[in-house]
């Protein structure tokens, strides 16, 4: 059965959404969010000690997955140059196409889903303001780490600081690695693709998309295994955030912004009930043809209005029911 929305409710519900609204509202955001990662930069010598600790945290957990990988993409040019496109392009490009696509397709679960997103992303924010972490590739050579971004960068726009493009390294913050957002919206496209994709190619790039993501990050040194962890835990703190800042979006909604909807419908509301009074008026008048009667009282000389003098109905079966007796003829 279609949905239909009584009258007067469409206020209630949640506002519709414009592509020209929400495509400045992103851009805002994530321009926020850059400028916010880029202003949050911590001392040098104290993002490399979080980052030694991290690796020796992993270590006595047994959870150096880094060191194989690296070795694996660094010798390996045919896994290490697609892996490298893939940390540089797929962040920027996946993400937004996800978005669209739930905009498009998907639009009542839309608005949960970027708040979800950006929550996520503020939460990360913090992260990197609280703990500025040195990424594996710019630690000393002596650990056993290399920037394959550096050593594959003649084949990409990408130079040897991060994904960002050839000589524009210092518009990044370099020690931003713990959480790993790249894997944190990797997970989120996922969770997106397993709820709403409805096919088994859509699932299959569900699972694939965050994994191989998380193998890429760790590969090609940019972050540790413990980052990852770091960024699907962030994940889940906005998950839970979400609906708090949704919540507190209506609210700033409804006291800032004007609602017109309910006037108008009781207006409309109003005119129908003006609009039925006076066909009841009218009706009554027509039927009681101005007099007054009590419950029950016969109008006088009704039947001799019904059928004028002299016209009398004439006694037949169908007038006198099935039980009557017919007329004499």
């Amino acid at each position: 059965m279609p949905h239909t929305e009584t009258p007067g409710t469409e206020a209630a519900s949640a506002p519709r959404l414009r592509w020209w609204t929400e495509l400045p509202l992103i851009l805002l955001v994530y321009a926020c969010y850059s400028a916010g990662r880029l202003l949050v930069r911590g001392d040098v010598s104290g993002a490399v000690d979080n980052g030694l600790a991290i690796l020796r945290i992993e270590k006595a957990l047994f959870l150096n997955a880094e060191h194989p990988l690296n070795r694996l993409f660094t010798h390996e040019a045919w896994i290490g140059i697609p892996a490298d496109f893939w940390y540089a392009s797929l962040h920027y490009l996946v993400t937004p196409a996800i978005l669209i696509w739930l905009f498009r397709s998907r639009t009542v679960r839309y608005r949960a889903a970027r708040t979800w997103l950006w929550t996520s992303t503020f939460v990360g924010l913090i992260g990197f303001t609280l703990l500025p972490t040195c990424p594996p590739r710019l630690l000393d050579a002596s650990h056993g780490f290399v920037d394959t971004m550096a050593q594959y960068s003649s084949y990409g726009w990408w130079g040897g600081e991060a994904s960002a493009p050839r000589g524009l390294g210092g518009m990044t913050n370099q020690y931003a690695a713990m959480p790993s957002l790249h894997v944190g919206w990797a997970l989120w496209c996922g969770v997106m693709l397993w709820r709403y994709g409805g096919t088994r190619t859509a699932k299959a790039a569900a699972v694939a998309y965050p994994l191989i993501t998380t193998i890429v990050v760790m590969g090609t040194a940019n972050h540790y295994f413990l980052d990852a962890v770091a960024g699907a835990a962030v994940m889940g703190v906005g998950l839970l955030l979400a609906p708090l800042v949704m919540r507190a979006a209506d609210r700033v909604r409804a006291r800032f912004v004007p609602r017109f909807a309910p006037v108008a419908a009781d207006s409309s509301s109003a005119a129908s009930a003006a609009t039925s009074a006076a066909s009841s008026a009218a009706g009554s008048s027509n039927v009681s043809a101005g007099c007054q009667t009590s419950a029950g009282e016969r109008i006088p000389r009704q039947r001799d209005a019904r059928f004028g003098a002299g016209a009398e109905p004439s006694a037949s079966p169908k007038d006198a029911g099935d039980g009557a007796p017919a007329a004499a003829r």
